[in-house]
């Protein structure tokens, strides 16, 4: 498995070995070894796992977890395409504002692993489209917020040769300047210690 760094610090991509044959193709989008060798602790113990499908067009996102708690994950695309992105949205952080992309598919099978703090969003590329997520911390509906995907200030590549399809709250969420404003941004120096504290007696690299 290889692994590379984002340009959002702690957020890293890897992409699996791919054994096909007359039968099909099998893959492990998740492997110890490589992700501690590359993310300096082990993953997160799993508390949750979320599944969800999506039709070409769709964007999810931005969505992050008030820190604290805050959340960690791991994202894979399980069938179909999708351009998964990771936002810097911590406040304090040396990439704050900074994004960056991960084309998911089923062709090189690539996953992400998005630290507690930053915001993550994808859009749907094809019908069907299946994201599976590891996450650090289970699903509490007061602690989950958004930000605008369609933020100018931002530019991420969430529209195309078709018409973005939003739910109601991502599509009335603020801009992350306007979040900033309000307060509602997670800070990154909490953020990394939150992260530190979530595999206890492993240290975290400070620079992955």
């Amino acid at each position: 498995m290889k692994a590379r760094e984002l340009a959002v610090e702690g957020a890293l991509e890897f992409t699996p070995r791919v054994f096909p044959d007359e039968r099909g193709r099998f893959l492990s989008p998740f492997q110890r070894e490589a992700f501690e060798e590359a993310h300096g602790a082990p993953l997160f113990p799993v508390a949750q796992t979320n599944h969800s499908v999506s039709r070409r067009g769709v964007v999810r996102g931005i969505h992050y977890t008030v820190t604290p708690p805050g959340t960690a994950k791991y994202v894979y695309c399980a069938r179909g395409r999708a351009l998964d992105i990771v936002v810097d949205i911590r406040v304090g952080s040396p990439t704050f504002g900074r994004w960056d992309a991960v084309l998911m598919d089923q062709e090189d099978h690539r996953a992400g692993y998005f630290p507690v703090g930053v915001g993550h969003a994808f859009v749907a590329l094809e019908d069907d489209t299946v994201m599976a997520y590891m996450l650090s911390g289970t699903y509490v509906p007061e602690n989950e917020l958004a930000l605008s995907a369609l933020d100018p200030a931002l530019g991420l590549p969430v529209t195309g040769d078709f018409e973005p399809v939003l739910s109601d709250r991502d599509r009335a969420a603020p801009t992350l300047a306007r979040a900033r404003e309000e307060g509602l941004l997670p800070d990154y120096a909490r953020c990394r210690e939150i992260e530190r504290g979530l595999v206890p007696g492993a240290g975290v690299a400070s620079d992955v």
